[in-house]
């Protein structure tokens, strides 16, 4: 898979927050993806038709910005076109939870957060502290399946082990590194990746499991080049970029 996307350079519509939309699209572009920022309303529709894949990331969920997911996430299911729901910090926060609510109605391929989100989205929990999770993976996989049952969706859980589920099937991903915590955007672009794998195959928990395995690999390779969490950062777009299909079958741990 990260082959085949190398090969084709798919291109990623992100609706995603402020904070990181520099680092979401060098991480795209070092991946081998292209990434367009297309997130104002009456463009994102029409662009998320022509798209790969689209990301729907609401850590900053402005007015705007709202209208504008609303109309990418139409036009990518009438299009056909694979989109991931990621409902950063949801639960205190009303706007981002309600409008987490109302998409997920919409049944998106895959669903990617982190066990708290989770299992807020779920609705058997209350959500974390902002953007951290105050629950485990492997607290939050029965919300995952929960969740890929009714909707029909693949669900992500990150962590120290990262879970995708589609509701029968738990794949763990084992590979990764806590500096992903220390970069803001660490989570955040392994939804675009996982966007950009999903234009791949419509075999999406494959598809899915590959992107974590990737995105986990590199950042562990970057890890042992790394001083602190600023030459991480770099690090991580270099081992992104020169990663191969062979390190990955290397040193992929899936179980």
């Amino acid at each position: 898979m990260l082959t085949a996307l190398q090969r084709r350079e798919p291109l990623v519509q992100c609706l995603t927050n402020a904070v990181v939309t520099n680092f979401t699209a060098n991480v795209l572009l070092a991946l081998g993806a292209s990434a367009a920022m297309a997130d104002l309303p009456l463009e994102a529709g029409p662009f998320a038709g022509v798209a790969s894949g689209v990301l729907v990331n609401l850590g900053t969920p402005h007015a705007d910005h709202r209208d504008a997911m609303r109309e990418a996430v139409a036009a990518a299911k009438a299009a056909g076109t694979p989109w991931v729901l990621d409902p950063v910090a949801i639960g205190l926060l009303p706007v981002r939870t309600a409008l987490a609510a109302e998409l997920l109605l919409q049944r998106p391929t895959i669903i990617r957060g982190n066990p708290s989100e989770i299992i807020c989205l779920a609705g058997v929990g209350m959500g974390g502290r902002g953007v951290d999770s105050v629950d485990s993976p492997d607290d939050a996989l029965a919300a995952g399946r929960l969740l890929a049952a009714e909707f029909g969706s693949i669900v992500a859980i990150s962590g120290p082990v990262d879970i995708v589920t589609d509701g029968v099937t738990d794949v763990r991903v084992h590979t990764g590194t806590p500096l992903l915590t220390k970069v803001t955007g660490g989570g955040c672009a392994l939804g675009a990746v996982i966007a950009a794998f999903s234009a791949l195959s419509d075999d999406r928990l494959a598809n899915t499991v590959a992107a974590c395995s990737v995105y986990t690999i590199a950042a562990e390779q970057a890890a042992a080049d790394a001083a602190g969490p600023g030459s991480f950062a770099v690090a991580f777009l270099d081992r992104l970029a020169g990663l191969s299909a062979e390190t990955v079958l290397k040193l992929a741990v899936i179980r």
